[in-house]
């Protein structure tokens, strides 16, 4: 089959299109026509060399996608050959058949485009571990993403929104701000030319986020804590803002705040399959009726993943970028 390889870590050039051998499910294991697959922060961090996958799991980037079981494994109830499913992935979607156990996989929603549901999985699994499962967020609370224009921002909008949360995003262009109010964005951040911390609490009367989703990692460390609510549950997702940064320990302890990092690529199976069962028990419905969407910004070709890695790295898209084998 054709895949994406990485034979020397470097720039978007570094995403070589080669024929590998294809994939056997396992027992356990379902193995998928790929249809699209999406393209995230984490796979750029891959090819960098910067985030390797975990010991003994496929080298193939790509944490998710979407197309049609064309083989089962043994030990597999639930699924079989034609279901039109996506999945979450430990790596190898970007390739034309990828395995993944039969735990980690959904239906296509209702109403949902076969290749847009590749831009499913990875954003809503990381949203509802963390926003929900994780930081517990309630009606009435607000919620800061900082963002919120990317994949996993605008899935964190609708489902803030879907539970009565108030909605506070960090954003670098009024054009992205517009579509973050589009999606239910109550306080809208531009971080390039205001204080984030200031604005919330501008628009708080001082209470702050109850909940905060970061990408960023040090630069926002913080400022981020200062943003905190009382009892206060900041999560981290992401290092795009360095990995070392400085913990104002007395301002945490003042606010009887929490400070969570987490990631969902090395969980085991079958703490992932948890997650995806919640997942699809809480946030499928929304789908199916509409109420949340997957919000797509551009597909490009397989052999074209140089392209897509380009783009996420300019930061102009909104939402989710595929690659369509």
């Amino acid at each position: 089959m054709k895949a994406i390889t990485i034979p020397t870590p470097g720039g978007p050039e570094a995403l070589v299109l080669s024929d590998v051998d294809a994939p056997e499910p396992a027992a356990g294991e379902v193995r998928i026509k790929v249809a699209a697959a999406g393209v995230n922060r984490a796979d750029v961090m891959q090819r960098m060399g910067h985030y390797n996958p975990p010991p003994g799991m496929t080298e193939i980037p790509g944490l998710e996608v979407s197309g049609v079981i064309d083989a089962v494994g043994d030990d597999v109830s639930g699924w079989v050959v034609g279901d039109q499913v996506c999945a979450l992935l430990v790596g190898g979607g970007y390739a034309e058949q990828v395995t993944v156990p039969a735990g980690q996989v959904l239906p296509v929603p209702q109403g949902v485009d076969l290749v847009d549901a590749a831009a499913l999985p990875e954003v809503t699994s990381t949203v509802w571990s963390n926003v929900f499962l994780t930081a517990n967020l309630q009606p009435g609370e607000t919620l800061l993403v900082h963002g919120g224009s990317s994949g996993i921002g605008t899935m964190a909008i609708q489902l803030a929104r879907e539970v009565g949360a108030r909605v506070a995003v960090t954003a670098g262009t009024q054009d992205k701000l517009d579509v973050c109010r589009e999606l239910g964005a109550d306080i809208l951040i531009n971080y390039r030319e205001q204080d984030f911390v200031e604005e919330l609490a501008k628009a708080t009367d001082g209470h702050g986020a109850d909940v905060i989703l970061d990408n960023m990692g040090a630069k926002y460390l913080p400022r981020n804590v200062e943003a905190l609510a009382t009892a206060g549950r900041l999560v981290i997702i992401g290092l795009q803002g360095g990995v070392k940064g400085e913990l104002d320990i007395n301002t945490l302890l003042r606010k009887r705040g929490a400070v969570i990092a987490t990631s969902l690529r090395a969980r085991p199976v079958a703490e992932k399959a948890t997650i995806v069962a919640a997942v699809r028990e809480h946030v499928w419905p929304m789908v199916a009726d509409g109420r949340v969407r997957p919000i797509v910004h551009s597909r490009h070709p397989l052999a074209q993943a140089s392209a897509a890695h380009a783009e996420m790295e300019a930061s102009t898209h909104i939402g989710k970028i595929l690659l369509v084998p």
